[in-house]
């Protein structure tokens, strides 16, 4: 009770109030649990329906009554995770790399301006800035080969999305089904393939929703937004060409030397693994959620319901391994951006004419620009990174379409379906991880 006497008895910060419960824990030390039956003076300043431990004589703010050791409130825990999500490392900041990407997605906005066909600039954007992720560096005629080869691949994939937009729902689900199962399994050729396939996955759902929504759109509209497969797989071909024949230009002027993977955070491991049981399992379940969340999309004919499959391939996370606190940053980025996009495309609400015009075209470059700094800060924080991305991805998906305060509340009300749907799938597959396997019973 010394310590007790000397707490009590101590200066006016630390005194306690009247009407605390005092109760002497177990164990070898003195822990005292008091209980606030009012406030509890923390810096001279009452703080009301707190809770407070006495350990050795010093207050321990933050604790329950249990008089538990080491288990933090629950606020606690809430800014503990949010300050982990939002930690930024601004030592990883990469300003040059976000600008030269910004650079090289100007010229396909400047050609496509110029030209007056828009709807094909989302197909090019998608085609230099994945093709620039999957990069691998080294020798230049592996490079250009591999690149080659992952623009082709990115060609048919955004050949057969379009090409299928205005089948029967069943079709659309069951060939985003295959196509995620695939872009999952694709970790056996390693982990720089995994990143080219899943890089692949999100184009084919991105223009999927393009195409599902450009065909919704005519149906509804006397205004008809032209739309030709053979022209979107140009655009894409020709934003992959553009890369490629830029890293030629550097090339040549280096001397034609070898260069390092232009994004070295990017895992550059091309060796083959075992595909195991977990790596199936989980390539299994995230085929069935995007498959699920395109079948409830395209099935129920949601009024943009196709912001679903892109939230949930965007929030849900690549593997079992990834770690809880960049699961969550997927999840808040997926709806940061969402909201931005938003409200950016209300921008143009009951705009025309020449004023519709300056507004689309502004919103082109903000998007271009979200492109950048999602470039620039992609390994300073993954929540920013993954909100510039979805947004930017949004605002050129649905620029060209009219909408209104029910279509943004549409656009959020499905993005979060999305991303509710992604969360829990998530955690049950960590549960299902977690789980010790049962051993096989003994024979007596």
């Amino acid at each position: 009770m010394a310590s007790c006497q000397r707490y009590a008895r101590g200066p006016g910060r630390h005194q306690l109030p009247r009407g605390a419960a005092v109760r002497t824990g177990s164990g070898g030390g003195s822990e005292l649990g008091v209980t606030m039956a009012t406030s509890t003076e923390r810096e001279g300043l009452p703080v009301h329906g707190a809770t407070a431990t006495v350990r050795d004589g010093r207050p321990v703010h933050g604790a329950t009554a249990t008089g538990r050791e080491g288990r933090p409130g629950l606020w606690v825990k809430v800014t503990s995770w949010l300050a982990q999500v939002f930690e930024f490392n601004s030592a990883l900041l990469n300003w040059m790399r976000g600008v030269m990407i910004l650079d090289v997605l100007l010229v396909p906005l400047v050609v496509f301006w110029a030209i007056g066909y828009e709807q094909y600039l989302l197909s090019a954007v998608l085609g230099v800035l994945f093709t620039a992720l999957a990069d691998p560096g080294g020798s230049y005629r592996w490079r250009a080969s591999l690149l080659a080869v992952f623009g082709l691949i990115g060609a048919g994939i955004t050949g057969l999305a379009y090409g299928i937009g205005g089948d029967a729902w069943g079709w659309l689900a069951g060939v985003t089904f295959a196509v995620t199962l695939e872009a999952g399994l694709a970790v056996m050729f390693g982990v720089h393939r995994f990143v080219a396939g899943l890089l692949l996955n999100i184009q084919f759902i991105i223009a999927l929703a393009v195409a599902f929504g450009l065909y919704q759109h005519n149906l509804d509209h006397h205004v008809h937004i032209t739309s030709y497969t053979w022209a979107q797989v140009a655009a894409w071909a020709g934003g992959s060409a553009l890369w490629i024949a830029l890293t030629f230009i550097a090339w040549l002027i280096r001397g034609r030397k070898d260069v390092p993977q232009p994004i070295a955070e990017i895992p550059g491991d091309t060796s083959r693994h075992p595909v195991t049981r977990p790596v199936i399992m989980f390539a299994v379940i995230r085929a069935l959620v995007i498959g699920g969340t395109a079948a409830l999309a395209f099935g129920l004919n949601l009024s943009h319901g196709y912001w679903m499959p892109i939230a949930a391939i965007v929030a849900m996370k690549p593997s079992l391994e990834q770690t809880t606190v960049m699961a969550l940053q997927r999840l808040i980025g997926a709806v940061i951006g969402a909201g931005m996009a938003a409200l950016l495309l209300l921008i143009p609400a009951n705009e025309t004419g020449l004023k519709l015009l300056s507004i689309t075209h502004g919103l082109d470059v903000v998007a271009l620009v979200m492109l950048m700094h999602a470039v620039a800060v992609r390994f300073c924080n993954y929540a920013v990174y993954t909100a510039a991305i979805a947004g930017a991805v949004l605002i050129l998906l649905d620029l060209l379409q009219p909408t209104n305060y029910a279509t943004e509340g549409y656009r959020v009300l499905w993005t979060l379906c999305g991303v509710g749907i992604g969360v829990i799938v998530l955690f049950l597959a960590g549960l299902l991880a977690r789980h010790p396997a049962k051993a096989p019973a003994q024979p007596a």
